[in-house]
């Protein structure tokens, strides 16, 4: 009889997390449209939307009933693995939903819209102040979120924010690995920079790059990666992202008419992305198991389209006769030349456009402040000089203004703190789950010399993809590698790139 009441109250709680996956879906799609396709005047309006959708989210996750639920269904433990997992990942979301008032969620969710917008005119203006009042706002709410959510998980505010992200993994998880790198850094970078000064400059491709024409070679490239457009869109934005829903995938992209590179690699990266959407197990959609593992799970899938399979010299080789037949016949295109152009080390101000040795210098960098910020070291007007202060730090460089600095990215002027630290646990994940591929399927490398990453996706969406959330971080590298996470492979992996 346990058992029977056990898995009774599952499928009421499993029920449940459906509805409140669909509202999330919702906001999901909401979101992308704020960010592709809403007019300014829409803002404020498009603001109360996600608000009251996240109050009615986190109203059906603490009704009384669910804790109830929880606690039958747990009386009982159930043999099979995914629904095992489903269960503790529901207690989790449940806890830390409880942690919090509906009324500061929905607060969170309207300053979080509405300094997104500010943000995005003050940026164009490099002009932090602009911002301030409402970052400030912004600020005190992730503080007292943080709070909330640390006293019930147990964990610093600053932790109980990063296990948002990507559950199990603190700052003293990323410390150290952070501060390993620093040194590598110190080392690897003046020998990457003497190799590439060694080598000629590479060639710039010679524009205008027509925005249409590179709209539709992005498009070909996703779908040479794998990605169907019955269930996918692409459209631009001002940061790009992945969006939308698992069978209703977004992809965004910024379009440079003097740059044709940019766009194809960040629609690469987000096909990397939109991949381990497509691929997640339907039986458990809109369930927590049935999610992806975590955000940096999600950046290694990603980062292995992008940075492992795209970059390397193997599908370089085919990309060039792609880039000269969309855009004319140039020199630069020549393999030699696109290999040295499209993994230069140079020292910059932007994260998103920085090569594979400086990006996690990027990463530290804005680890170390918001760290600090949510943590109270330091106040939201303070964030200016602090940041140039670390960059001067890290890679011997000031921004000479708001926009190469502090107000690049989008993530913190939207609420998002303790998710930076998953682009560089990613990009480490990638090199070791790349390395293992390598080893796993053959022929790999010839099939990436003829655009082909059928034989890469195929090994991770039964390896990574399938399993979605029901292994965590270190536990999924350990089924698909054999080990957890060891930064050791990045590196052995940027010393044959860049050293070599």
């Amino acid at each position: 009889m346990t058992q029977a009441k056990a898995r009774a109250a599952y499928e009421r709680l499993a029920g449940r997390f459906a509805r409140i996956g669909t509202l999330d879906e919702a906001g999901a799609m909401l979101g992308w449209d704020a960010s592709a396709m809403m007019p300014p005047g829409g803002a404020a309006a498009r603001g109360d939307q996600l608000a009251v959708l996240a109050g009615l989210g986190h109203e059906l996750l603490t009704a009384p009933d669910v804790a109830a639920d929880l606690a039958e269904a747990e009386e009982a433990e159930d043999p099979d693995p995914w629904r095992a997992a489903n269960l503790r990942l529901m207690r989790h979301a449940h806890t830390r939903a409880n942690a919090l008032p509906g009324e500061l969620v929905e607060a969170a969710a309207r300053a979080n819209s509405a300094c997104e917008k500010i943000w995005r005119e003050a940026r164009r203006a490099a002009d932090f102040s602009r911002v301030l009042p409402a970052f400030t706002e912004v600020v005190r709410l992730a503080r007292e979120e943080a709070r909330a959510l640390g006293a019930a998980l147990g964990l610093s505010p600053y932790d109980a924010l990063m296990d948002g992200y990507q559950r199990g993994i603190g700052a003293a998880d990323v410390a150290p690995i952070f501060a390993a790198y620093e040194k590598f850094l110190a080392e690897a970078l003046p020998r990457a920079e003497a190799v590439a000064a060694s080598h000629p400059a590479p060639r710039r491709p010679a524009g205008p790059f027509p925005v249409a024409a590179q709209a539709a070679l992005c498009r070909r490239l996703a779908e040479r990666a794998g990605l169907t457009f019955d269930h996918a869109r692409l459209d631009s934005s001002e940061h790009p992202f992945c969006g939308g829903t698992p069978s209703d995938v977004r992809i965004t992209t910024r379009y440079d008419e003097a740059d044709g590179l940019k766009a194809v690699f960040a629609v690469l990266h987000e096909t990397g992305h939109a991949l381990y959407e497509r691929d997640l197990p339907p039986a458990f959609a809109r369930q927590p198991v049935g999610s992806a593992a975590g955000m940096a799970a999600h950046e290694s899938q990603s980062l292995i389209v992008e940075m492992q399979a795209v970059r390397s010299d193997a599908f370089l080789g085919w990309l060039g006769p792609e880039l000269a037949g969309t855009f004319g016949p140039d020199p630069a295109y020549e393999p030699e030349n696109l290999g040295r152009l499209c993994r230069w080390v140079e020292r910059g101000f932007i994260r998103v456009d920085a090569d594979e040795i400086t990006y996690p210098a990027h990463v530290i960098l804005r680890f170390r402040l918001e760290s600090a910020l949510i943590e109270g070291a330091f106040e939201p007007a303070d964030l200016p000089a602090a940041w140039n202060e670390g960059m001067k730090a890290l890679l011997g460089i000031v921004p000479p203004d708001d926009a190469l600095g502090c107000l690049q990215d989008i993530h913190w002027y939207d609420g998002v703190f303790g998710y930076f630290p998953s682009y560089s646990l990613g990009a480490m994940a990638a090199a070791q789950l790349m390395a293992t591929a390598r080893r796993a399927v053959s022929g790999l490398d010839a099939a990436l010399a003829v655009g082909d990453l059928g034989p890469l996706r195929g090994w991770l969406a039964e390896n990574v993809h399938a399993k979605a959330s029901l292994h965590g971080f270190n536990e999924l590298l350990r089924t698909a590698t054999g080990r957890p996470l060891d930064p050791a492979a990045f590196q052995a992996h940027l010393t044959e790139r860049y050293l070599a």
